[in-house]
């Protein structure tokens, strides 16, 4: 079901227009945002841009930071790039998690113990 959902966030549905209405921008400042590398929505074979949930959410993030924080575009591209780091750390995170606790259950069912630097990989 969660997966489902996320598919459904990265559809890209919306048309240029309807994605600035949605997030509360001029489509203008859509097209500066993916010139600064901000958002990159998906093209259609006529190369026309489509924009999905995932790209709403961001650009009103966007917003946000602009509007309320203060904080300039390329303050901004630091903060979603720090934040999709960290996404990825906690996903990382989530999945040595999930080994360790099978290999725990694994070790426990046989008696044995388990190495836990068997695990990791080196950096």
């Amino acid at each position: 079901m969660a997966d489902q959902q996320g598919r459904d966030e990265d559809r890209a549905v919306y048309i240029i227009s309807v994605a600035a209405e949605l997030a509360g921008v001029h489509p203008q400042t859509l097209r500066i945002y993916e010139r600064k590398g901000l958002v990159a929505p998906k093209r259609t074979s006529g190369n026309t841009r489509r924009y999905s949930d995932r790209d709403i959410a961001l650009l009103r993030q966007i917003q946000d930071l602009t509007q309320e924080a203060g904080i300039n575009l390329a303050g901004v591209k630091v903060i979603i790039d720090l934040q999709a780091q960290l996404d990825a750390l906690r996903a990382e995170t989530d999945e040595l998690q999930e080994r360790l606790r099978q290999r725990s259950q694994e070790a426990d069912a046989e008696g044995k113990i388990v190495p836990l630097t068997s695990l990791f990989l080196p950096p």
